[in-house]
């Protein structure tokens, strides 16, 4: 008996013939990738937590919000997409005009799925540590908590009640009264 034959290059119409089994699958040049869709509390998170920081940014010189997709590349071999993530300004508050000229992040939000909890949570962490992101944050749906890593931490800060964020000690801070985000996420 043969091994079953697998196409060499896929079409959008071979992936639009696939069933319907709850995964997401896309081509990029003639390569199918298969990831599991988020579910909607995740997305709902994302979106809520995008909102939340760009309000708080809007008019400040101290950075830009942005969620993925997105292909942030510190070195050849790294290559992430956090859920939202906040990049500085350069000189005069100009934006970031590609992915490319992202040299650091001022925040970096993953929230939880669980085919991402184990990634989010060593390889990432690790990684953005290494980078000297400002802080990553974990969103756990689940248990309704942020867990909140620093580049040096050992262990992350758990944070239940109002999660704070200050990228710039002569402004005011963020706030994200947690109780009453994941009250509005989650169903």
């Amino acid at each position: 008996m043969g091994m079953p034959h697998t196409a060499e290059r896929w079409t959008a119409d071979m992936v639009r013939a696939l069933p319907d089994d709850g995964k997401r699958y896309e081509v990029v040049d003639g390569e199918l990738l298969v990831t599991p869709a988020p579910s909607a509390s995740h997305q709902r998170a994302v979106g809520a937590i995008f909102v939340r920081l760009s309000t708080y940014l809007q008019g400040s010189i101290l950075g830009e919000v942005m969620m993925s997709p997105a292909d942030i590349s510190f070195r050849d071999d790294r290559l992430v997409q956090p859920d939202v993530f906040v990049t500085p300004l350069g000189p005069g508050g100009r934006r970031i005009g590609q992915w490319s000229e992202i040299r650091g992040l001022l925040l970096a939000v993953e929230v939880l799925s669980p085919s991402t909890a184990r990634a989010d949570r060593q390889v990432k962490r690790r990684l953005y540590q290494e980078e000297r992101v400002g802080e990553y944050w974990i969103v756990d749906l689940d248990a309704r908590v942020v867990e909140r890593w620093q580049a040096d931490d050992d262990r992350p800060q758990i944070v239940a009640a109002t999660l704070t964020w200050r990228p710039d000690p002569s402004a005011a801070p963020f706030e994200l009264d947690l109780p009453r985000f994941f009250g509005e996420v989650l169903v």
